[in-house]
């Protein structure tokens, strides 16, 4: 049950910002679940469509005065752009972003992110955690669940050493984790920080910047999403150079530096895998999963690899690695 259905009555506190194109049928049932949402107070749902011809804008209900369809060109529509776009529509104090394939997990999704912001002024934004659908395969539901326990230990970060901050990569990239498939920011932050005009990694970016400000990022387990990709060989791959890219241009990592890096790294992740598998039973239960997982560890640092790489005879080819752009220009 919704508590409330007509913001022409009260304020939203909170305006859910949802880019889509093309999200059928999957779509369909994000919609639902935002409607769903069991709140204490007022909220609004903003879509932005960028030129879909699947349905996704008639699953926008009409009748229902908390929701807001609007459309832009597909070649208008950028990560950063399309949400700073939501947050000047939005009438809210709090913008919460979902993307299309991110369907909350309950009736609490919601209130449990903004939750961290209401308690803590010096929060500037928010992201919750993810779980694989139950038809992902067992090593995308392993990862996601290792990834955001690990994430638990940390459910609010800030800058408080900069000498390592400094000094440590692998310390600034958990300070940035971010992730914008489910989060919500304070509007009046993003007055001062909007998101970045960038291809890839704005949320991550987003979250470098308001930590270098002084604010607080917050991680609210308890606020959940289905959101998984079990991808083949060359979808993998394409997703990993993005990353890397993105990783390499924006901070100055680059994941995987040299040919025998990337080899190191399939050898490792595959016994990795392997011991996971054989402590869970996999080998058994699952053995194609376990026998592919080998051609996946290859495609991600394949993709690392050549994301991460400068020379100019790679980066001419970046339109057709890059699986983002492949997407935007469908």
């Amino acid at each position: 049950m919704t508590m409330y259905t007509d913001n022409n009555a009260a304020t939203p506190l909170v305006s859910v910002i949802i880019p889509v194109k093309n999200g059928m049928p999957l779509f369909g049932k994000v919609i639902k679940a935002v409607a769903d949402q069991k709140l204490p107070f007022e909220y609004e749902v903003i879509v932005i469509d960028s030129g879909s011809t699947d349905g996704s804008k008639e699953a926008v209900p009409q009748t229902d005065k908390r929701f807001r369809l609007i459309e832009i060109p597909s070649k208008s529509f950028g990560h950063g752009k399309t949400r700073n776009l939501g947050a000047e529509l939005a009438k809210g104090q709090y913008c919460a972003y979902l993307t299309h394939d991110a369907l909350p997990a309950n009736e609490y999704w919601l209130q449990n992110l903004v939750r961290p912001l209401l308690e803590d002024q010096q929060v500037a934004g928010v992201f919750g955690r993810h779980i694989a659908y139950d038809d992902a395969s067992l090593f995308t539901k392993h990862e996601l669940d290792v990834h955001f326990e690990s994430l638990s230990t940390w459910p609010k970060l800030w800058l408080a050493d900069d000498r390592r901050y400094q000094s440590e990569e692998g310390f600034r990239q958990l300070l940035h984790f971010y992730s914008d498939n489910s989060s919500c920011l304070r509007k009046s932050i993003w007055h001062e920080i909007p998101y970045p005009n960038v291809d890839f990694a704005e949320d991550q970016l987003w979250a470098k910047m308001i930590i270098e400000r002084g604010y607080r990022k917050a991680f609210a387990y308890d606020s959940i999403v289905y959101h998984s990709h079990d991808y083949g060989f060359v979808e993998r791959l394409r997703r990993s150079f993005d990353e890397a890219k993105a990783f390499r241009e924006l901070f100055g990592y680059r994941i995987c530096r040299t040919k025998r890096e990337l080899l190191v790294r399939v050898i490792k992740t595959t016994i990795g895998d392997l011991k996971v598998a054989t402590r869970k039973g996999w080998i058994w239960s699952a053995p194609r999963e376990v026998l592919i997982r080998p051609i996946d560890n290859l495609a991600r640092q394949l993709g690392y690899y050549l994301g991460s790489s400068v020379s100019p005879k790679i980066q001419r080819y970046n339109s057709q690695l890059s699986r983002d752009k492949r997407i935007q220009a469908r």
